[in-house]
């Protein structure tokens, strides 16, 4: 996949998008790098780690999160942007709900827009994307969801459809386009599961797919513990996902998914011998 002269390698093994969040209040990490100086070490020890694509993110979604200003989310993503292209080989991604946001972080050297509302949030995102011609990670999100008495399967789907013919009618090409399921994000405890089981069920839209669980509450609904203690619940959902070949994996602790994902491949390889 182009991503604006940069490569992401999709489609042989599942590969890792590490996630730098430059905020305050995220429910892992937030407040971390809080400073041009660590952000930018980070990320290259998310590069030097393996990872194939950096995600640089100013908002964070955790469950009841507070929304910042989008001066405030620029102020935090771009500085972090123009420092980091210089220095890194890997393409960097902007994860933002912001048309502007993604605009101003292209800009500075951003080359994919992981967009959490699917182009069904900000009407000015497509349209971003269609005019920089980058990759952009549609993510499944609806607030209505936890009430629906359908598959949920079924309803990411349908969800999906209506993001797709958005990108259709601004005219952004299909091969670059990549499809995250949304984990957590106004979903049950049982439907989060589930869509980490049936996963591969979403491969018939067409689409490169993303698994976003990294230390989220999916893993502390069954094993409990604090962010910093859910690694053993992530690297089960990344070899899960390497299994089901999954193309993108999104993680906080590069390194030790990178491991799983390999041990994952190798057993399935074997398995067709």
């Amino acid at each position: 996949m182009d991503c604006r002269g940069k490569t992401l390698d999709l489609g042989k093994q599942t590969q890792v998008m590490g996630i730098l969040n430059i905020t305050p209040d995220s429910f892992s990490d937030g407040g971390k790098y809080s400073s041009l100086e660590l952000a930018v070490n980070q990320a290259l020890q998310i590069e030097g780690e393996g990872a194939a694509v950096l995600d640089i993110g100013g908002q964070s979604t955790r469950p009841g999160y507070i929304e910042v200003s989008q001066d405030e989310e620029l102020s935090r993503v771009v500085p972090v942007v123009k420092a980091c292209i210089s220095k890194l080989k890997i393409p960097i991604s902007i994860d933002s709900y912001r048309s502007k946001v993604a605009d101003e972080s292209i800009k500075a050297g951003a080359s994919l827009v992981n967009d959490q509302h699917g182009f069904q949030g900000d009407p000015l995102m497509p349209k971003v994307v269609a005019e920089w011609g980058c990759p952009v990670v549609l993510m499944h999100w609806d607030k209505t969801l936890q009430a629906q008495e359908v598959s949920i399967i079924d309803s990411i789907k349908r969800f999906f459809e209506k993001s797709i013919s958005i990108a259709d009618q601004f005219g952004i090409e299909r091969n670059k386009i990549i499809l995250d399921p949304g984990i957590g994000f106004y979903k049950t405890q049982s439907q989060n599961l589930s869509i980490i089981a049936k996963i591969a069920e979403l491969k018939s839209m067409g689409f490169p797919l993303l698994l976003g669980a990294s230390r989220k509450s999916v893993i502390a609904h069954v094993l409990g513990g604090e962010p910093d203690d859910r690694l053993e619940g992530t690297l089960v959902t990344t070899a899960l996902a390497a299994y089901e070949k999954v193309d993108l994996v999104r993680v906080h602790d590069v390194k030790a998914n990178l491991r799983a994902i390999r041990m994952a491949e190798a057993v399935l390889n074997a398995s067709k011998t």
